[in-house]
């Protein structure tokens, strides 16, 4: 047996070591760099290159210690993440700003129709007070590494363009993304009088149900509100198929119906705890806010999600 190195795709790597079970496996490297793994009666063989190609990681310059509890980290993005844009001609947008604080650090999320902020009190304050963009990658790869631990920790480096976190045994080292983030607390509204207030889960069944038959490309659904009532419907001209449910609400306004996208509306439901939901509301075409009736502790979700132009 030789000592040597040699660089592997990530991905399939760790894709193929999860789909193993827990036996041992043996590895061998030829001299093209290519490995074979042998587990079981399995043989998987992948290319790989050269360490010395392997790209040499940058110094993190002027770095910040942040401290936080994997729970902590792992829920500021998960609970932010689904909303994160795939526009590369919206580079900000395809990261989730964090804002380090003395008392709080927040992490948020948008693509132009939907915002969400998570906003966490329990982290150790060190010094470091800033804003950063994130990418998208880094945090996904980072939350397949946290845990659920109220007390396991997780350090943060932050440099002037680059952060870097050690977890788990893994270190995970990323860029910064250097553009302006747009001001979110701008698009909030502060006017949405109109509170129709929903059991979580009754809604969000209702809503996959319902999406079934909506139209595949514009996942569109209409949200019927009057006094003491509510109903969600969908109707798809191109496969001929409708759907209408009703849904119990406490609500006392006057009668609206918005259009939302069923996924964007759904994934909001799904990452909020509480049993029961609201729905701030001013008119049917602005931004309506969906906040838990109950926040967990230590934690502030706020969600906005733009209305579609129904037809009615």
């Amino acid at each position: 047996m030789l000592d040597g190195a040699v660089a592997l795709p990530h991905k399939t790597l760790t894709e193929i070591t999860g789909a193993l079970p827990d036996i041992e496996l043996k590895i061998s490297v030829d001299d093209n760099n290519r490995v074979k793994i042998k587990a079981g009666q399995g043989d998987y063989d992948i290319p790989g290159v050269s360490a010395e190609e392997f790209p040499q990681l940058p110094e993190v310059d002027n770095k910040k210690e942040v401290i936080l509890k994997e729970k902590t980290l792992g829920e500021l993005i998960t609970k932010t993440s689904f909303a994160l844009s795939t526009d590369e001609l919206k580079p900000a947008l395809m990261g989730a700003l964090f804002e380090f604080g003395e008392e709080s650090v927040t992490a948020v999320a948008t693509d132009g129709h939907r915002l969400s902020v998570c906003k966490r009190s329990d982290y150790e304050f060190k010094g470091y007070t800033g804003d950063i963009i994130v990418p998208r990658k880094f945090l996904q790869l980072l939350n397949q590494y946290l845990g659920s631990g109220e007390k396991d920790e997780v350090v943060l480096w932050v440099g002037d363009n680059h952060i870097t976190v050690s977890v788990s045994g893994v270190t995970i080292f990323s860029r910064i993304i250097d553009e302006r983030y747009p001001d979110y607390h701008s698009v909030l509204p502060l006017d949405n009088d109109k509170i129709a207030s929903f059991d979580r889960k009754k809604l969000l069944s209702v809503v996959k149900r319902v999406a079934i038959f909506s139209n595949r490309a514009t996942k569109q659904i209409a949200l019927h509100l009057s006094k003491g009532e509510s109903s969600i419907t969908t109707e798809d001209p191109e496969s001929s198929s409708s759907a209408r449910e009703e849904i119990e609400v406490d609500y006392d306004g006057e009668n609206m119906i918005l259009g939302y996208n069923a996924s964007y509306l759904g994934n909001m439901l799904t990452h909020i705890d509480s049993d029961r939901v609201i729905l701030k509301l001013n008119t049917p075409i602005s931004a309506g806010l969906i906040l838990p009736v109950e926040q967990a502790e230590n934690e502030e979700i706020t969600m906005l999600l733009m209305p579609m132009r129904t037809s009615s």
